[in-house]
């Protein structure tokens, strides 16, 4: 099948152009538009629309560029994975979470990821692609129509490096802000990065108020090297100058994400040590169990260990979580989402 422009990638003043170019008038791109941000991708279901316009819409464009290929549900705590089709074929995936505030969408920036990061499940398979602003909003709103509640927190944490799509991605939170779209508040959207230095610094510039979380998952350089190449680039002492930079320009907390692995990052020392680099700065630190991942040898802390590892940050005056893994029985947690094909749906029944 050939690939069709996808209306989620225009903006208004795009979409009233491709309305014109099949002779319609410009008005129905406000009729086209509320339809695709309230959830509803299917043209046979935007019933103001007439049966011609429908019709030539089929023939030019797709109302989102991906399809819900797979879902699996969580049976412990009602977190939904989704894998997602994209018009050329390839997969990605989401993560759709509840909260007692709400839903919250986690969702992916490319396809595939460079940064090769040994937590995480993708790291091995390379980069195929960068996601284009409507395939990453279309996970959203796919997700908010299937869950069929209004989705208030999104966060960029899936599969890919936000910052390696940069343009994109800022256009994105842009129009997730909009009003007329999903008017969902800076502050409740977060973009995660593994630490581009320049990315960050850029970051701190753009005016928008978003959630920054930056995985660290190390306290000295030279461990930090042995599981995140992107270290190489950027020693650890250059990526908190610019995160301490970023808060410096923005007014805004910084939080580092910190996976615990046991015998390798876990000890008090080691927590003394992170604790000595953070303790005055405007951050906060979320200690994530980590997550088994097939071929590397991570093994996840004790709880005690992990609660240990807590207080010494807690004492030395730096707010500290336990991030509450979602999702973990169907892979959904945090660095378990891939690009693989899954089975085919013969196979999971």
């Amino acid at each position: 099948m050939p690939i069709l422009k996808d209306m989620l990638d225009m903006e208004q003043d795009e979409m009233v152009q491709a309305i014109a170019d099949i002779g319609e008038k410009p008005f129905r791109t406000r009729q086209l538009w509320k339809w695709l941000y309230s959830g509803v991708l299917d043209y046979e279901r935007m019933t103001d629309l007439s049966a011609g316009l429908r019709n030539k819409l089929k023939e030019a464009f797709v109302p989102t560029g991906l399809t819900i290929k797979q879902k699996q549900l969580s049976s412990a705590d009602g977190t939904a994975k989704y894998l997602f089709e994209l018009q050329d074929g390839n997969l990605v995936e989401g993560v759709l979470m509840r909260y007692k505030y709400g839903l919250s969408a986690c969702i992916s920036t490319q396809v595939g990821c460079r940064m090769g990061c040994k937590f995480c499940a993708s790291a091995s398979l390379g980069l195929e692609r960068n996601l284009t602003v409507g395939e990453m909003m279309g996970q959203v709103l796919l997700m908010m129509h299937d869950g069929q509640e209004r989705i208030g927190h999104v966060v960029l944490m899936g599969i890919g490096e936000p910052f390696d799509n940069y343009d994109p991605v800022i256009a994105l939170l842009k129009r997730l802000n909009q009003e007329d779209t999903l008017g969902i508040s800076y502050r409740k959207l977060t973009v995660s990065t593994c630490g581009l230095v320049h990315s960050i610094l850029q970051f701190a510039d753009e005016g928008i108020p978003v959630n920054l979380s930056v995985s660290l998952h190390a306290p000295t350089q030279e461990l930090r090297v042995q599981t995140m190449p992107v270290a190489r680039r950027w020693n650890i002492h250059e990526l908190l100058d610019a995160c301490w930079i970023y808060v410096n320009r923005t007014g805004r907390r910084i939080t580092f994400e910190y996976a615990l692995v046991k015998g390798w990052n876990d000890s008090i020392d080691q927590a003394m040590t992170l604790s000595r680099m953070l303790k005055g700065h405007l951050c906060h630190v979320n200690l994530i169990p980590v997550n088994t991942i097939p071929d590397q040898s991570f093994f996840q802390s004790t709880q005690t260990q992990i609660r240990a590892f807590q207080k010494v940050l807690e004492d030395n005056g730096i707010a500290t979580t336990i991030r509450r893994e979602l999702g973990s029985d169907i892979d959904a947690a945090c660095g378990q989402l891939r690009r693989i094909a899954y089975q085919t749906e013969e196979e999971t029944i």
